[in-house]
């Protein structure tokens, strides 16, 4: 198999529509969530991947399977053999069969080094969003229920942003995309990032899956 397509970062970040740009553009992400009140394009994330490995893995680790509260200590995780190979077994019995794949995990950043070590050569899509509008999606979320308040939040976050300064400082493969601005319509990050992801840009990809726009509704909510 090629080396995934790995993509995460804080949840409520849009992580949901980035990866369904990137499987609409051709990855493969197996059997993935469907759409719901919170995301209606779909999450795009692998259920078999997510309940059976990630969260078993966070709680084994002494994180929060939800990845809210608490979260795993980094120097911490417990080493694992074959998480790799199960992940590649579970996306090859989901139907793949050639071409690039991808996992989309919000919680992959909080135990990154795991993901690292078994998946050496992947190329990382962190997407990022403002501190602030993170902040009130969560507070207008049903399932992001660990904190009732913004500064409970604010800490969460700054537990991501370091973990993603740490996938930097390591020199993992990584693209970072800011999906606010291809929902205003500026498409050239994510066109950079779908190329240094093999495939070929698609702009009406993209419009589509930011209608409805959600996105930004979370915060005008507040």
């Amino acid at each position: 198999m090629e080396a995934p397509i790995l993509i995460t970062g804080c949840a409520r970040s849009g992580t949901s529509m980035t990866a369904g740009i990137i499987d609409h553009h051709g990855a493969y992400g197996g059997k993935t969530i469907g759409g719901g009140p919170a995301n209606p394009k779909g999450f795009f994330e692998n259920r078999e991947i997510r309940e059976n490995i990630l969260k078993p893995y966070m709680q084994l680790c002494g994180g929060d399977p939800k990845g809210q509260k608490p979260l795993p200590q980094i120097n911490n995780l417990i080493k694992v053999t074959n998480l790799g190979f199960k992940i590649e077994q579970i996306i090859k019995y989901n139907g793949y069969h050639n071409g690039p794949w991808y996992y989309k995990g919000a919680k992959m950043c909080l135990v990154w080094p795991t993901f690292h070590v078994h998946f050496p050569k992947a190329k990382w899509v962190i997407v990022r969003r403002e501190d602030e509008d993170i902040i009130n999606s969560c507070m207008n979320t049903g399932f992001m229920s660990a904190y009732k308040c913004a500064e409970g939040w604010q800490e969460w976050i700054d537990v991501h942003k370091l973990r993603f300064s740490e996938m930097h400082e390591n020199g993992l493969q990584i693209k970072e995309v800011w999906p606010s601005k291809f929902v205003k319509g500026d498409y050239s990050e994510i066109k950079e990032t779908i190329e240094w992801l093999g495939m070929k840009f698609n702009e009406e990809i993209v419009k589509d899956m930011v209608v409805p726009n959600k996105f930004r509704q979370a915060k005008e909510s507040v």
